[in-house]
């Protein structure tokens, strides 16, 4: 892997000029002066590093004390500047990147440089190093490890659950300070990942920050997959939670009896937006863990990875497991994980959880002796899927998107599935499914092979048909039931879309 080193003569100069600054001797923690001497270091180093076009990249020093200037400060004007400064350093130089594509004159087209650039003694908000000890973690005042960064999500949870009418800066620097380390880890996961799809090479994903992070022995895995999964639930239910009016600002409590009434009203509008924020930054989180695992399971067929490496559970188990556990968690998780293609991957694994084995179908066509079948008085054929084994390297096409809706045209399937999950839970799955399959199937620059395996050998057409089919059946078995209103949506567009193709 390539590494470079930025950082030049004149950084010593910058950094002993900046870091005076904040020479606090003689000055107590709260005073006038520690929060006027951080907003002037915070000006320096925009005014050095950003502001002019050749910009003098800041040293780890000061990377580290705008970093604990987010970690420690109150006030909203030291959390707010040093949470938009740390991401535009990181914009402007960023720890890890993929050279440009070489521009060449010929007709032949431009070759990239597959290999990811990372600076070499860039800072880093993390603290990861496997051999080092408690001591040593705890004397980088500037970075979190894996034990903080898990607890951080965990407090979020609780502040949130508490549900406090009081308007505490405590709970936005916790969730900004959680968006800024999220960002920290897509930018160095993204390059990372693309790079390895280029060219296999798996040391680019062993080396990055997320991977060390979940492989870490000071957390527990899964809890924190289900933490981060429950803080967005939580979040999305408090932020359309009816009995509470968040635009009712004289019934919050300032932070402080210095914040005057506009600033206030500006809080209260923008906590809303922040907590939106929070769980789109926890679905980019969830969402880079399943990308990694799908990467570790390539390089692991491909026999790049090692024991070394160890062995996780895949986050989208983790999550299906949670869901079905918790049914009340499907409609927010689905509606903030808008990511269509993972979302039709996972709604798919979680009906294969619940679809019979054997499948009732009419006059079916026998096609492979792997099936074992057998007749009833009817002359009907119930075919058994093939097991997947643990060890098969190839991809199971047992089950198509098209086979798992075909699954509702059948009465006593539709029964069966509807008996284990509940009539709710299926019509939202329904639902997703089908608005996420639309997404992805008219996004030409999606090239996928698996979303080409789910709907292998079906047509808009076809899977409008059955999505209507699936509906209507419900709606035959259960006269009583009411179609929510994602089905009705669903249904609409699936006919909407039939009437423009007839």
């Amino acid at each position: 892997m390539e590494k470079r080193k930025r950082g030049g003569s004149n950084n010593g100069g910058i950094e002993e000029n900046t870091m005076a600054i904040l020479d606090t001797s003689g000055f107590n923690r709260d005073s006038h002066h520690r929060h006027d001497d951080s907003l002037a270091f915070l000006e320096a180093v925009r005014s050095a590093s950003l502001l002019p076009e050749n910009g003098t990249p800041p040293t780890s020093t000061m990377r580290e004390a705008i970093f604990q200037i987010l970690k420690e400060e109150t006030s909203l004007e030291l959390i707010m500047g040093s949470y938009q400064l740390l991401n535009e350093l990181d914009k402007r130089f960023p720890r890890v990147c993929l050279p440009k594509m070489e521009e060449q004159t010929s007709c032949l087209p431009p070759t990239i440089l597959n290999e990811p650039v990372v600076v070499e003694e860039a800072w880093c908000p993390f603290t990861l190093g496997l051999d080092r000890d408690d001591e040593i973690n705890k004397g980088s005042s500037g970075s979190i490890d894996p034990l903080g960064f898990h607890s951080l999500v965990q407090e979020l949870g609780e502040m949130i659950n508490q549900r406090s009418k009081a308007l505490e800066t405590k709970i936005l620097r916790k969730m900004l300070l959680l968006h800024y380390l999220v960002s920290a880890l897509e930018g160095d996961f993204v390059p990372r990942n693309k790079a390895f799809k280029e060219k296999m090479s798996w040391t680019h994903l062993r080396d990055s920050l997320l991977n060390m992070l979940l492989g870490s022995r000071k957390i527990i895995y899964k809890s924190l997959v289900k933490d981060c999964l429950s803080v967005i639930c939580d979040v999305f239910s408090d932020l359309y939670d009816k009995s509470e009016s968040s635009s009712d600002v004289d019934s919050v409590a300032p932070p402080s009896n210095e914040i005057s009434h506009y600033c206030i009203a500006a809080f209260a509008l923008a906590v809303p937006e922040i907590k939106r924020s929070t769980c789109i930054y926890l679905k980019n989180l969830l969402r880079m863990m399943m990308e990694l695992d799908t990467s570790r399971n390539v390089a692991d067929v491909q026999g790049l990875t090692t024991r070394a490496d160890g062995v996780r559970s895949p986050a989208a188990e983790i999550i299906l497991d949670e869901l079905a556990y918790n049914s009340d968690m499907l409609s927010p998780f689905f509606q903030v994980f808008d990511d269509p293609w993972w979302k039709l991957k996972m709604i798919m694994q979680y009906f294969q959880k619940y679809i019979p084995k054997k499948c009732k179908v009419v006059h079916a066509c026998i096609k492979s002796l792997s099936f074992c079948f057998q007749f009833n008085h009817n002359q009907e054929v119930w075919i058994e899927f093939p097991v997947r084994t643990r060890r098969s390297n190839s991809p199971v096409n047992d089950s198509t998107f098209e086979g798992v809706l075909k699954c509702f045209s059948n009465s006593r399937s539709t029964k069966n599935i509807i008996k284990k999950i509940g009539m709710d839970v299926a019509q939202l799955l329904l639902g997703h499914s089908f608005l996420a399959y639309l997404s992805v199937s008219v996004d030409s620059s999606a090239e996928n092979d698996d979303f080409e395996e789910m709907v292998k050998g079906s047509s808009l057409t076809e899977i409008c048909k059955h999505i209507i089919a699936a509906f209507t059946s419900i709606r035959k078995e259960y006269k009583n039931t009411e179609i929510l209103l994602l089905g009705k949506e669903a249904v609409f567009t699936a006919a909407t879309i039939l009437s423009t193709k007839s």
